[in-house]
C-alpha cells in the first residue's frame, strides 16, 4: 500500500507566490522570446533556425504549467483557473478546458476504453505516431459532448477551438509583413502531433494492473531538469495533486517504496 501525503511530507504540496508567479510568467515570457527571434531574423536569416528551439521551451512551460493548473496545485481561485486554462492554451492554440476534462478522466480511470487522452496507450509506436493530427481533436470533442447542459465550459471550449482558425487566418493576412505568425501557428500545430506518443505512449505503453505498473517515470539531472521534472511521470499519477516542481523531490521519497515492489525507475542523463 502506498503511504500517504501526510506519511511522505505535507511540504510537497506546498506552493508560494515565487513558484505561482515564475510558473505563469514563462509561457508570456517563451512568445515575447519568439516574437525577439523572429524579429532579429528579419536582418539574420539563419536565426530562423531557433525559433524551433525557442518553440520547445514554450511547450515545456505551457504542459508543465497547465498540468498543474489543472490539479489545482499552485494555488489558483476558481476564477483564476478558469483563466489561466485559457490563455495557456492559447499560448499554444489549444484547448486548456478539454485538457482538463480528458486528463481528469485520465487520472480517474485509466486504462478504461472511456479514456480519450489513454487511448495512444493501447496503439503501437506507429500507431501513436500517426493519431497526432486528431488527438487534440479527439480530445477536444469528447470534452464538448461531457459539457452537455453546462454553457460556461461549451462557451469556453467553442472560444479556444477559434483560437487556430483566427490564428492562421492572420498569419496568412500578415504574410508580406511578417511570417512569424505564421511559423509560429504552424510549428504549435504541428508540435502538438507528438503528443500521443511522447506524453501516452512512451509512458504507458505495456501497462500492467496496478497502480506501480500503469506507468514509468524517467530519474536524472538534465532531461527531467529541462523538462521541468515531466518525467516523473509514475510519481505524478501516484500523488497528482504534487506540483511539478515537487516531483523530484517526491521520488527520492518513495524510492523505498519503489524498491520494495520491484520497480526500477530508467535512468537518463
Amino acid at each position: 500500500m502506498k503511504p500517504s501525503l501526510t506519511e511522505l511530507g505535507p511540504d510537497l504540496l506546498v506552493t508560494n507566490r515565487r513558484r505561482r508567479v515564475l510558473a505563469l510568467a514563462r509561457p508570456p515570457v517563451g512568445v515575447a522570446l519568439f516574437a525577439l527571434t523572429a524579429w532579429w531574423a528579419h536582418s539574420s536569416p539563419w536565426v530562423w533556425w531557433l525559433t524551433p528551439v525557442v518553440m520547445f521551451g514554450i511547450f515545456v512551460a505551457v504542459v508543465t504549467v497547465t498540468h498543474d493548473v489543472v490539479h489545482r496545485s499552485i494555488g489558483l481561485g476558481p476564477r483564476g483557473t478558469e483563466w489561466a486554462l485559457f490563455l495557456c492554451g492559447l499560448v499554444l492554440l489549444e484547448s486548456g478546458h478539454a485538457y482538463r476534462a480528458t486528463h481528469v478522466q485520465h487520472h480517474r480511470i485509466f486504462p478504461h476504453e472511456d479514456d480519450p487522452e489513454g487511448y495512444p496507450a493501447h496503439l503501437s509506436f506507429l500507431g501513436a505516431v500517426f493519431y497526432g493530427p486528431v488527438f487534440l481533436v479527439g480530445l477536444w470533442r469528447w470534452a464538448f459532448r461531457r459539457a452537455a447542459g453546462d454553457r460556461a465550459q461549451r462557451a469556453w471550449l467553442v472560444v479556444e477551438a477559434s483560437g487556430p482558425v483566427l490564428t492562421l487566418a492572420a498569419g496568412v493576412a500578415l504574410w508580406e509583413t511578417t511570417p512569424a505568425v505564421l511559423v509560429y501557428a504552424a510549428m504549435a500545430i504541428v508540435g502538438s502531433w507528438v503528443y500521443p506518443l511522447l506524453t501516452v505512449y512512451l509512458p504507458h505503453h505495456d501497462f500492467g494492473d496496478t497502480p506501480l505498473t500503469q506507468t514509468r517515470t524517467l530519474r536524472g539531472r538534465i532531461i527531467p531538469a529541462v523538462f521541468l521534472e515531466l518525467t516523473y511521470h509514475l510519481e505524478h499519477h501516484l500523488y497528482p495533486a504534487v506540483p511539478s516542481h515537487h516531483l523530484a523531490e517526491l521520488g527520492r521519497r518513495l524510492d523505498p517504496l519503489l524498491a520494495s515492489e520491484g520497480v526500477r525507475p530508467r535512468r537518463v542523463p
